[in-house]
C-alpha cells in the first residue's frame, strides 16, 4: 500500500465515522481543533494529518485511531451510497452558494 492509498483509506473512514455520528465537517473540525478546509482535504485524500491531529479526530469521533485505517470498515454498497450523498450534497451547496452570490452581486 502506498501513501496515496493510505490517505484515501483514512479520508473515507473519517467521512464514514463522521456520517455515522451525524457530524458535519464543521462539527468534527471543531472537536479536532482543525480548520474545515484541512478536514475536507484529509477526507478527500489530499492531506495527511500529524499524529496529534489523528488522535484529536479519533477522539472527536469516539473511536480508536487504528479504526481510521481499517480497509474493511465500509461495505461496498455503503461506499456507493456515501459517495452519491457526498456528491449530491456538494452540488446542492455549490448551487446555493451561486444563488447567494448572484443576489448579493446585484
Amino acid at each position: 500500500m502506498n501513501g496515496q492509498e493510505l490517505k484515501g483509506i483514512l479520508g473515507k473512514n473519517i467521512k464514514f465515522f463522521r456520517f455515522r455520528k451525524e457530524f458535519s465537517q464543521a462539527d468534527l473540525a471543531e472537536k479536532a481543533d482543525i480548520s474545515i478546509t484541512f478536514l475536507s482535504n484529509i477526507e478527500r485524500g489530499l492531506k495527511f494529518p500529524k499524529p496529534d491531529i489523528l488522535t484529536n479526530i479519533a477522539t472527536g469521533l469516539d473511536i480508536d485511531v487504528f479504526e481510521l485505517f481499517k480497509t474493511d470498515i465500509i461495505p461496498e454498497e455503503n461506499k456507493k451510497l456515501i459517495n452519491f450523498l457526498s456528491e449530491d450534497i456538494t452540488k446542492k451547496v455549490n448551487q446555493a452558494m451561486k444563488e447567494v452570490f448572484k443576489q448579493y452581486s446585484k
